[in-house]
């Protein structure tokens, strides 16, 4: 298959400036892995700098028409974005206005993964747990109902930025009031649960599978969070990892129905990490789910995997694989896309009416798509 890695190494490439730039991207060595790993599973890769110049060149590589559909070529999405707010949605929806099929979630599912508060409540509704929360849009509101210690991030971000743990209000108030100053959102406040914090991977779609539990081990260090100078390798007393986890199989099948409701709570796709902490008495909560797991060698969701038994190149194939069959599954059913030809024989476009010689078939495409 012929597959596009996108990625972003630097930023300007932009038309103009539009909000907060984006802070994290994949480094070359990461990047590089990929492209070997499909190539050693057998695949055509070539690299593609995200940015205005990428619906052009993937045009001229993947040789589009704009008649017939892509289903032998697939974008491998590792693209954080570059500047304004909801960056990961950013290439995922430049993709699906032209007709490209990628890895990874769809912009919506970035878009209720990166929102903070909105993941709670989706976690929250589908009745699973997630630590006691409110957001905070002054720096003077009061944690009403939370109990200290508590943790403050901001709303809108990812990989641990403007993460602080507080242990009084004076510390409370500063933390809000750095989310709302220095990265210009709400912030989110919720009770620090003080136990062990484990990573479930999850792959796939229909079915989903969890790779094994990893844990990140804090050891005495005096934080016990993994914070953005930890993912950064810019501590001396980084968190270790042990996986899988050292946890009685009931229980970790209970973490991994967990993550799978979360899952699809959030309406992700492909791949993706769940975070959990367990309380003294071994009481789950869900942190956040990250819809764009990290890829690095010495990331989380890639050690999971190679203890499932992948190795790179056979976990980067599989994420083609269920992404690939993701869409085919899809164009069977109707859902996506809706070509010319199909449409018009659904719709009077002249009129707005529904073609009455098919109502069927419009309830039919109603009910796909709700699905």
């Amino acid at each position: 298959m012929r597959i596009a890695v996108a990625w972003n190494s630097e930023e300007s490439r932009v038309l103009s400036r539009l909000g907060q730039p984006c802070p994290e991207r994949y480094g070359r060595r990461a990047i590089d892995c990929v492209l070997a790993g499909l190539g050693e599973g057998g695949h055509e890769a070539a690299l593609f700098e995200a940015d205005v110049t990428l619906l052009d060149n993937l045009k001229d590589f993947f040789r589009l028409d704009g008649q017939t559909p892509l289903t032998d070529g697939i974008v491998f999405n590792m693209v954080y974005g570059i500047q304004g707010e909801c960056r990961y949605t950013h290439i995922p929806a430049m993709l699906e206005m032209a007709g490209i099929p990628y890895t990874g979630s769809s912009p919506l599912g970035h878009s209720l993964a990166l929102d903070k508060v909105i993941t709670k409540i989706l976690i929250r509704d589908a009745g699973l747990p997630t630590p006691a929360w409110m957001v905070a849009s002054r720096a003077n509101q009061e944690p009403v109902g939370l109990r200290f210690p508590l943790i403050v991030k901001p709303r809108h971000e990812s990989t641990s930025f403007g993460l602080r743990v507080v242990l009084d209000h004076e510390s409370l108030q500063d933390a809000i009031h750095v989310v709302l100053t220095q990265f210009e959102q709400d912030a989110l406040v919720e009770e620090f649960i003080e136990g062990r914090e484990v990573c479930i991977g999850v792959l796939g779609n229909n079915p989903i599978e969890c790779l094994p539990p990893v844990e990140l081990c804090f050891g005495d260090r005096g934080l016990k969070a993994f914070t953005w100078e930890d993912k950064m390798h810019h501590t001396t007393d980084e968190p270790t990892r042990r996986c899988p986890a050292d946890l009685p199989a009931d229980f970790i099948r209970r973490l991994e129905e967990i993550s799978i409701g979360v899952f699809r709570a959030c309406h992700c796709k492909d791949y993706s990490r769940v975070d959990i902490r367990l309380d003294a008495d071994g009481n789950p909560f869900v942190l956040e789910i990250n819809s764009m797991a990290s890829l690095g060698q010495s990331a989380s969701y890639v050690l999971a995997a190679k203890a499932a038994g992948h190795s790179f190149s056979s976990l980067v194939c599989r994420i083609v694989e269920v992404a690939h069959r993701r869409y085919l599954e899809a164009e069977s059913a109707g859902a996506v896309p809706l070509r010319p030809d199909r449409a018009s024989a659904l719709f009077r476009t002249s009129t707005g009416t529904v073609n009455s010689e098919s109502p069927s078939n419009a309830a039919t495409l109603r009910e796909d798509n709700a699905a």
